[in-house]
C-alpha cells in the first residue's frame, strides 16, 4: 500500500501525465457508461426523411446525423467500446508473448537467444500494415480475429526491450546466488527476474495501446473492420465515403480526432510511467 501511494504521489507531479490520465478518463467513462450517457441507441435510425440524412449539427444532435438518420455522437460513444477493447487485449497479447520471447532470449542467450532475436529482425523488417492487410483479407474479418493479428504481429518491440533488461539482471548477485543453491531456470525467471522487469514492461504495453487503436482504426478503414460492430475506424471508413461528397464534416473529423485525442492519452500516461519506472 505505501508503495502504491508513493507511486501514486510520483506520478502526480508528472504535469503531462496528469493531463494523460485526464484524457483517457474522460474518454474510458463515457464508453463504460454509454447506455446512460449516449443520447440515443446507435442501432436505431433516429430520423428517416430526406431532409435529415446527413443533416448537420444542432440542438438535438450536437455532432450532426450520419448517411442513414443515426446520431453521430451516439456511435462516437458506443465506438470507444470497440476501439478501446481492441487497443487493451490486443496490447495484452503482444505484451504476453514479448516478454516470454524477451524472458527466454535474455535469460539462456546462446543460440537459443540468437535464433529468437534473428526471427524478432525478420518481423520488424517486414512492413506490419501490409502484413496484416493479408492475413485479415485470407482468414476473414471480426473482432477477435483483428485483436489475435495485431497483437501476434506487435510484440516485437516488447521482446527487445525486455530482453536487453533481462540481459543486464541475470548478471546481478541475487540471480547468481540463486543459481549457485540449484534453483531451476523456471523459478528463477518467474521469481527474481520477471519481477525486475514487470515496471518497464507495464509502462510498454500502455504505449503499445495506442498503436493497437490505430491499427484497428486502419484496417477498419480500410475495410477490413467487423461491419456489424460500431468502432472509430468504420466510422470513418463510412464517412470517408459518403461523407466528403456532401462536405458532411460533422461525420468525418469527430471520429478521428477521437482516435487522436486518445492515442495521446495514452501516449502521455506510457511516457511518465516511464519516466518513473527509469
Amino acid at each position: 500500500m505505501r508503495g502504491l501511494m508513493a507511486f501514486g504521489r510520483e506520478y502526480a507531479r508528472k504535469p503531462m501525465g496528469m493531463v494523460g490520465l485526464f484524457i483517457l478518463l474522460s474518454t474510458v467513462v463515457p464508453a463504460i457508461f454509454a447506455p446512460w450517457v449516449a443520447p440515443y441507441d446507435p442501432g436505431a435510425q433516429v430520423d428517416a426523411t430526406a431532409a435529415d440524412i446527413m443533416a448537420p449539427p444542432d440542438a438535438d444532435h450536437p455532432l450532426g446525423r450520419d448517411d442513414v438518420g443515426k446520431d453521430v455522437l451516439s456511435l462516437l460513444i458506443y465506438g470507444a467500446r470497440v476501439s478501446l477493447t481492441v487497443g487493451m487485449v490486443a496490447s495484452f497479447v503482444s505484451m504476453l508473448i514479448g516478454t516470454t520471447v524477451g524472458l527466454v532470449a535474455g535469460y539462456f542467450g546462446g543460440r537459443i537467444g540468437t535464433a529468437l532475436m534473428r526471427f524478432v529482425d525478420f518481423l520488424m523488417v517486414i512492413p506490419r500494415l501490409p502484413l496484416m492487410l493479408v492475413l485479415i483479407s485470407v482468414w476473414g474479418r471480426g473482432l477477435w480475429k483483428i485483436v489475435f493479428v495485431i497483437g501476434v504481429l506487435g510484440w516485437t518491440s516488447t521482446a527487445r526491450l525486455v530482453r536487453s533488461q533481462v540481459l543486464s539482471i541475470r548478471e546481478r548477485r541475487f540471480v547468481q546466488r540463486a543459481n549457485a543453491i540449484g534453483a531451476g531456470h523456471g523459478r528463477i525467471i518467474v521469481r527474481h527476474i520477471l519481477p525486475q522487469v514487470l515496471p518497464i514492461i507495464s509502462a510498454q504495453v500502455v504505449l503499445a495501446i495506442s498503436g493497437a487503436i490505430l491499427s484497428e482504426s486502419s484496417l477498419a478503414f480500410l475495410g477490413l473492420g467487423d461491419p456489424t460492430l460500431v468502432s472509430w475506424g468504420t466510422m470513418l471508413n463510412f464517412a470517408f465515403a459518403r461523407a466528403i461528397t456532401r462536405q458532411a464534416w460533422w461525420y468525418l473529423v469527430p471520429p478521428g480526432l477521437a482516435i487522436v485525442w486518445v492515442s495521446l492519452g495514452f501516449v502521455l500516461v506510457g511516457n511518465a510511467l516511464e519516466e518513473i519506472v527509469n
